[in-house]
């Protein structure tokens, strides 16, 4: 009995012993998990961006057939009249945008044919102003569109566009709109990104699950 205050003494230093090891292992552990995701990550980034490039340099050697507004401010639909005016072989869709009323004014007043404008309001955010149109396009047959959206806001739009447009073969040409506003928070773009993949994986965007969507002048409003 006299012993066993030492072999206590004897044990809990080497208990204590183990459990640091312990923890060291399993921080060690964790970091190395960690490195392995980031190192995942940053190969998706890679992949991504390089297709991305790719697909960049071919959108230049494909002639756009069509040119895609995306609604959100009136601003766009003045600029896209002109560009309709100037290129005045291509059906020009419009999703979501203003009042049809003063859409189809715009365009009539700088002289183009409405026959030629195409208004869509099924959009209720930016990720859908491209899944609710790419099938649409593709039956007709459309493999390249000018994209026109605010400048801001065109960094986001091409991401969703390249995942939801390139998965159907169709390339963008995006033809900025000039602001005075700061280009979005690059989280908004990587959230809308994922949502386009999601929309690929399931066929669902994740607008209704969020509770939330972009109202068209570029606040973000409850639904």
């Amino acid at each position: 009995m006299v012993a066993y205050p030492r072999i206590v003494q004897w044990v809990n230093p080497a208990y204590r012993a183990g459990f640091l090891l312990s923890n060291y292992e399993r921080a060690a552990m964790l970091i190395r998990l960690t490195w392995l995701k980031l190192r995942w990550f940053l190969l998706l980034i890679l992949i991504f961006t390089s297709w991305v490039g790719y697909r960049e340099v071919r959108g230049h050697f494909e002639q756009p057939q069509a040119v895609l507004v995306l609604g959100g401010d009136t601003k766009r639909e003045d600029f896209a009249a002109e560009f309709a005016r100037q290129h005045p072989d291509l059906p020009i869709w419009i999703s979501s945008g203003s009042n049809p009323e003063y859409t189809r004014a715009v365009f009539s007043d700088t002289g183009v044919n409405l026959e030629r404008v195409h208004i869509d309001q099924a959009a209720v955010d930016t990720v859908t102003n491209f899944t609710t149109l790419v099938d649409t396009l593709r039956a007709r047959g459309i493999e390249s569109v000018y994209l026109i959206t605010s400048d801001y806001h065109m960094r986001r739009s091409r991401m969703i566009g390249e995942i939801v447009f390139g998965s159907r073969g169709i390339y963008l040409r995006p033809v900025p709109v000039p602001s005075e506003r700061t280009s979005e928070p690059f989280t908004k773009t990587l959230r809308d990104g994922g949502r386009a993949l999601l929309w690929l994986a399931t066929g669902h965007t994740g607008s209704t699950l969020s509770g939330r969507h972009e109202s068209r002048y570029g606040a973000e409003v409850s639904q």
